[in-house]
């Protein structure tokens, strides 16, 4: 395992933004697409308590950290507490269109019941894992103008913010954990993340394909016609999964960094072509 590459000219700079307040928005919000529109609600309801469970996994290991990466952990802290407001906004619509979600509530629920009975060092690694998750993610979903196209604008503005912010903030979990571990050999610090991850993979998309489905199923669309949407989807049109899987297997090669991909280009990207989507730079969240 690499030492931190994180750009050392790197800021990390939370934007305190607003979407969507008291505008109408369709039901199926994504371009009418019901597999888009239930995979995005879906994942939006881990945020608000998934990101608060990144943020204690990481200041558990705080201590000692040098002043750079200290700055970035507090950046980190602000720009996921401001994401998590968002998404409880976000889900409220989601109620309000008359979706019940308290089903993929419930989960989140035990997993992160699961995730908080496990070492400190195990938590940290999951969230490590899941981060590198929401920035492969977010690079994808900045770098192909498909995976939003045609949805609602506020929403489109919100999860391009968002995914500017995770690739910014991306190597902060990673560089705690590196250290958090720096008494380890190589190999065990190689073990716990790679095992993390594996078992991250498994849960992560079981969920999101069940809790896609459940909603789904809220609109009508049931059965082996629902999975093969979801299929179709994830895996062919746009077929994000698909395109994550190189960056998803970089995680296990001995050197790897969050930043050995240095995409800010696609923070430039959202700042110059989706501009609406952010605040100024420097603006920090209250």
């Amino acid at each position: 395992m690499s030492n931190a590459k994180t750009p050392a000219d790197l800021t990390i700079t939370p934007r305190d933004r607003r979407f969507g307040r008291g505008q109408q928005q369709d039901r199926l919000w994504l371009g009418g697409d019901v597999a888009a529109t239930a995979f995005y609600n879906a994942l939006s309801v881990t945020f608000p308590k998934g990101e608060a469970y990144f943020i204690e996994s990481v200041k558990a290991f705080r201590e000692g950290v040098d002043e750079k990466l200290a700055r970035e952990i507090k950046a980190f802290t602000v720009q996921e507490v401001v994401h998590s407001r968002e998404h409880v906004a976000f889900n409220k619509r989601v109620l309000d269109h008359g979706y019940d979600i308290s089903r993929l509530e419930s989960r989140v629920d035990q997993v992160l019941e699961i995730a908080r009975s496990r070492p400190k060092i195990v938590q940290l690694a999951a969230t490590m894992a899941l981060e590198h998750y929401t920035a492969i993610l977010a690079s994808e979903l900045i770098r192909n103008p498909k995976h939003l196209a045609g949805a609602d604008k506020e929403n489109a503005d919100l999860w391009r913010w968002h995914a500017l912010e995770e690739i910014e903030h991306k190597g902060v979990a990673y560089d705690t954990y590196l250290h958090a571990t720096r008494g380890m050999s190589r190999w065990k610090r190689w073990k716990i993340k790679s095992l993390t991850m594996l078992i991250i993979t498994g849960t992560f998309w079981k969920h999101r394909i069940e809790g896609t489905l459940d909603l789904m199923a809220q609109d009508g669309v049931t059965g082996w016609r629902a999975k093969a949407m979801v299929a179709k989807y994830l895996l062919v049109s746009p077929g994000i999964v698909t395109r994550m899987i190189p960056a998803w297997l970089s995680y296990f090669m001995p050197g790897f960094h969050p930043w050995n991909h240095d995409d800010r280009a696609l923070i430039q990207k959202v700042e110059s072509d989706y501009a609406a989507a952010i605040m100024p730079r420097g603006t920090v969240a209250a």
